[in-house]
Formats: C-alpha cells, structure tokens, sequence
C-alpha cells in the first residue's frame, strides 16, 4: 500500500502539464485504499487530511492554514484550481450543447471534418460483392482557434490571511461563472459564424421579421433533420416569445413552468435561456454531433507565486476554443 503520509511535496510538481492531483494519483493510487476509511478521498484530499486542512463548511480553516509548513502551501494552487473548475462546471451551459471535449497539451490543434451529402446520409441497400458507399473524414483546413479567458486575482496575503476557506471558495468559483460565461459566447459564435473553414450555420428564416410563431419552430426542426433536434438556445427576447406562444401555454405547460421554473420545450428539446446571444435568434442544433471543445490543459495558474508569494497578483485563466464536427448538424432560425 502506498501511504499518503510520505510523499514530499513540492512545486515542481506542477511542471509536468498536468494537475497536482493527477501527480498525486500516480504516487498514491486510489485504488490502494478501497476498504479503509480513507476510501472515497481522491490523492489530494488525503493530502488536505494529512494537514488537517478543512476546506468547507461552517468550521472551515483560514487561508493561513495551507501556508503553515512549506510541504502544505505546494496544495495551495490546487486548491485554487479545484475551486474554479467547480465554478465552471456549476454554471456551465456547455455540456449540454458540446459532443465531444479534447484536452490538448499545446496551442495547435485541427480537428476533423465530414459533410457527407443528403445522399451520403441513407443508408441504402448494397448488392452483394459491391463497394460500400463511404464517408470521408478529413482534418479541417484550419486550426481551431484558441482563446484564453481568465482574471487576476489582486489581493495581498495580509488581507485574506484569516479569512475562511470556504468564503474564499466562493469567490474563486465566481471567476470560474466567469470565464465559463465567456466560452459559451465563445462557443454561440462558432455556432453561428463558423470556426474559420467556411462552415457558418444555415439561417432558417421566419415566417415574419421580428415574429416567432409554432410554424416556424416547426420549420427550424424539419431543417435540423435528419439529425435530431434535441437543444435549442434563445436569448432573453427570443424566450419571452417562446413563453408568450400559446401552444407554450397549455394548462399543462403552466402548471409546470409556474411550479418549477421548467417549461414544457418545443419538440422535446433541451431549452437553454443565452442572455449574451445575439437578439431575434434562435439556434437549434442536434448536441450529440454539432460541436467539439478543445482546452490547452486545464485551468492555468501561477504555481510558483502561489506558493512563494501567496496571493500577490496571480492570474487565473483557461485557454479553450471550438471547432464544428457536423456543420449541418446545427441551424439558426431568425
């Protein structure tokens, strides 16, 4: 067995392009504590155990805590970058509208295309000892454009020295609402324009300028096909229309809305409400084919300063873009 209680910490571990845990996790696997009390802890929460460092709930520990030997402040960083990536996940809109994510260790990468035709997409019968009709996959002509977001974080050690973990838990998971929030703008525009090989989504048109009826709800779904149109994304205006349509407002679809907040979606698609969308739009799209996100590792942080300097102006980012898989796979209705 491995024991979490002899591992020397220190800040090198971060120059190996992975996460502090991942590092931890090859030197004291998990699975070496199934059936003791310590399972169910990943590699760095024991570490926090073996320090005795709390970082949530009402008995939290101050920040002052993980800067008490040289071994406990080498975890500070990666509590930091726990504590925004829970940010971006719990306000990420993203996993509902992206297929597949690609974690990259450098800043070129190119994805692969297939836009097979209408005929491609059938399957027909083949005649025995024929060729197989095929479908050409291709890396696409560009590279998928990578956009670094983040903060910095300007506060001096004196200043948040004693202040609880948890509390400062939640303005870290604030910068992660943050830069989640802009990648899916991020991810709208690629939707919409294009990621750069010349593949912006069809525009299904109203019936009416500045109108939205059921028809062409109707009209965006046949488009969609044959994939399934099975996400929708409206921004403020465009939902208030939604809402206002009155096969929106059935008795059924108003006793659910009024108690849970949730409305019955057209077509059974997952209904998302973009406030940052561009107005009297509306994208449909089939999530299990339309979108790919690449990330240049994971969230970005200065290691060194972290630990030597504690808080002194340290930023905080994510490097992401996004490249269409199918591009038909999603249509803009406006």
């Amino acid at each position: 067995m491995a024991f979490y209680d002899s591992i020397r910490l220190e800040k090198g571990m971060y120059n190996s392009g992975r996460s502090l845990t991942a590092v931890l996790e090859e030197l004291d696997p998990s699975e070496h504590y199934k059936g003791t009390p310590l399972e169910g802890l990943d590699a760095f929460q024991r570490q926090l155990k073996r320090y005795d460092i709390r970082v949530g709930g009402s008995h939290s520990d101050s920040v002052q805590k993980f800067f008490e030997t040289s071994n406990s402040a080498a975890l500070f960083p990666e509590y930091v970058s726990r504590a925004v990536r829970q940010g971006i996940e719990g306000s990420d809109y993203l996993k509902d509208i992206i297929a597949a994510k690609t974690v990259i260790d450098g800043l070129d990468y190119r994805s692969v295309v297939s836009a097979p035709t209408d005929d491609e997409k059938s399957l027909k019968p083949v005649a025995e000892g024929a060729v197989l009709p095929q479908t050409n996959v291709r890396t696409s002509e560009h590279l998928v454009k990578l956009i670094k977001r983040g903060r910095m974080l300007v506060a001096s050690y004196e200043a948040i020295k004693y202040q609880r973990l948890d509390l400062f838990t939640v303005t870290l998971r604030q910068i992660g609402a943050y830069i989640a929030r802009e990648q899916l703008k991020d991810a709208v525009n690629v939707i919409i324009n294009g990621d750069g090989n010349s593949n912006p989504a069809t525009v299904v048109s109203l019936t009416t300028a500045n109108s939205l009826s059921y028809a062409d709800l109707i009209n965006l779904w046949a488009n969609v096909s044959p994939y399934e149109l099975n996400t929708m994304l409206a921004p403020t205006d465009m939902m208030q229309k939604l809402l206002a349509l009155t096969e929106m407002k059935d008795a059924q679809a108003g006793l659910t809305f009024q108690g849970t907040g949730k409305m019955i979606t057209p077509m059974g698609a997952n209904l998302l409400h973009i406030p940052s969308m561009v107005s009297g739009k509306i994208i449909g799209l089939d999530k299990n084919c339309a979108l790919e996100m690449v990330q240049s590792g994971e969230v970005i942080l200065d290691s060194d300063k972290l630990i030597d300097r504690q808080l002194e102006r340290t930023s905080i980012s994510c490097i992401a873009g996004f490249a269409k898989i199918f591009g038909d796979a999603s249509k803009v209705l406006g």
